[in-house]
């Protein structure tokens, strides 16, 4: 008889395997949280660091007040510069870092609060940054949601042409700004 811990633990395995499918040994992912989102920050980075993955943690160090665009900037500054192919924030409704995130180009950053909005995030958008809301999600799933966003493939094929789209409004304000 399969047991409910038997169900959970195939479940690991697979969406283990399917990281590790999508990660190289080599790739590092940028994690930053701002002071609401420390605690789950650093639950986080043990959980990635447990299933092998390296982490480049750019802040914040502890739950005293800080600014969250600060965190943000560095996260996506590392993505945006190839240093790490992917990079997760935290703040206390992971609205703001997404905002700050999507203004360093090259990144396209992601609020995901459930499963689904992480695969759509990486499927449909090829998302290469999440950010989460530490006062919206319980640790378990905050984990869930960072597993399932990290095995899920880009699936270029119907969605590349509106992802190039995305990449064409990016480079045309960055021509605009440059000219001026």
């Amino acid at each position: 008889m399969t047991t409910e811990a038997d169900v959970r633990n195939l479940v690991r395995r697979v969406v283990d395997e399917a990281i590790n499918a999508t990660t190289k040994a080599t790739d590092a992912i940028a994690v930053g949280s701002d002071h609401g989102g420390y605690r789950l920050k650093t639950v986080l980075v043990d959980h990635l660091r447990e299933k092998g993955l390296a982490v480049k943690d750019c802040g914040c160090g502890s739950p005293e007040a800080v600014d969250y665009p600060d965190f943000a900037h560095a996260v996506a500054r590392l993505v945006s510069d190839g240093t790490c192919p992917w990079g997760v924030i935290v703040d206390g409704a992971g609205i703001g870092s997404a905002m700050v995130a999507n203004k360093v180009p090259g990144v396209r950053a992601a609020l995901c609060y459930d499963l689904s909005t992480a695969r759509n995030s990486r499927e449909h958008n090829h998302a290469n940054v999440l950010t989460l809301g530490a006062g919206l999600l319980g640790d378990n799933l905050a984990c869930q949601i960072v597993d399932e966003w990290l095995a899920t493939p880009w699936g270029p094929d119907r969605h590349a042409r509106r992802v190039e789209m995305i990449t064409a409004i990016e480079r045309s304000y960055l021509r605009t700004r440059n000219d001026e």
